[in-house]
């Protein structure tokens, strides 16, 4: 008698997301490609002429790139790394979903003709998510896999740039200083002013790789900081630092207004998809979660960009 075939649902569903939409994966990938390459090239007329980033610099570059004009291509010292950061910290999603057996959409990356060239990468998940430690693994595994990457990234960013004293003033948009980033200056340049230090390229990909990590870490709402927190603490915990968190955006918005829309959007976003799970998470876990959080705290600037 013939066995019965048992159809693996998950591994099904896998190959048809493959064979019908991959194309939708790889058409947002080489346009992000391109519209990080154009901001790359647009950093790198600003690190050659020694200024802070100028508007004129992004308009010239598009330019260039609707001119056939293959310099616009040097941009790709940005987008490259940019592009190594944002894959690795959503690899580490989709490899911790696959280990988990929860179904998870390859990478969305998001094109952007304005600053820094991106809104970012995004997988998205299609089943059930019903163990806290597999939600803190596919939360946590993210920011982590970025970090790995986006470390060396900054190193070899930092030690190609330069100084060049009273810059900020020559250009239309300020950048801020992560504390990491600042660590990192001071070896390199010990003494010298976050304002004069021309940053290359390859350091404002790690820039913007250490925002994308501050925001995602941001304990609220389905965020991965937000999966993190309820895995390890709980639903009531995760509510109380989700409203502590959107109120501290709302004071940080009179500093830098952009917080405000992020508030807005995270007081819809709030809540939790519920895991009725009690299993502890162990010592090993907790401690990662620790770490995310210092993760955070070396990540973030409470004025990204200033427009002068």
């Amino acid at each position: 008698m013939r066995p019965l075939a048992i159809e693996r649902p998950f591994e099904v569903d896998q190959e048809r997301i493959w064979f019908r939409r991959w194309w939708v994966h790889l058409l947002l990938f080489l346009l992000t490609l391109v519209t990080t390459t154009v901001f790359g090239s647009a950093l790198q007329t600003s690190s050659h002429a020694g200024t802070a980033l100028q508007d004129s610099f992004l308009v010239e570059s598009y330019t260039r790139l609707f001119g056939g004009d293959w310099r616009v291509w040097s941009g790709w010292v940005y987008s490259v790394p940019l592009l190594l950061i944002l894959l690795a910290h959503e690899a580490g999603h989709y490899v911790a979903c696959r280990r988990w057996k929860v179904d998870a959409t390859l990478p969305y990356f998001g094109p952007s003709p304005t600053l820094l060239g991106t809104f970012g990468a995004a997988i998205w998940i299609r089943s059930p998510i019903y163990r806290r430690k597999a939600l803190f693994d596919i939360g946590v595994w993210g920011p982590l896999s970025g970090f790995a990457i986006l470390v060396p990234i900054l190193f070899v960013g930092i030690w190609m740039s330069r100084i060049v004293h009273g810059m900020e003033a020559k250009g239309s948009f300020v950048f801020g200083t992560p504390l990491l980033l600042r660590a990192v200056e001071r070896l390199r340049f010990p003494g010298a002013a976050a304002s004069d230090i021309c940053l290359h390229p390859v350091a404002m990909a790690a820039w913007a790789g250490l925002l994308a990590t501050a925001i995602n870490l941001l304990p609220i709402g389905q965020l991965d900081g937000g999966h993190i927190l309820y895995a390890a603490f709980g639903a009531r915990t995760h509510r109380l630092v989700s409203a502590a968190v959107i109120s501290a955006l709302v004071v940080a918005g009179f500093f830098y207004w952009p917080w405000w829309v992020w508030a807005v959007a995270m007081f819809f976003l709030r809540r939790h998809q519920l895991i009725y799970d009690n299993e502890q998470l162990g010592p090993k876990r907790y401690a990662v979660c620790a770490g995310a959080l210092i993760l955070l705290l070396v990540s973030f600037a409470i004025i990204p960009v200033q427009i002068q």
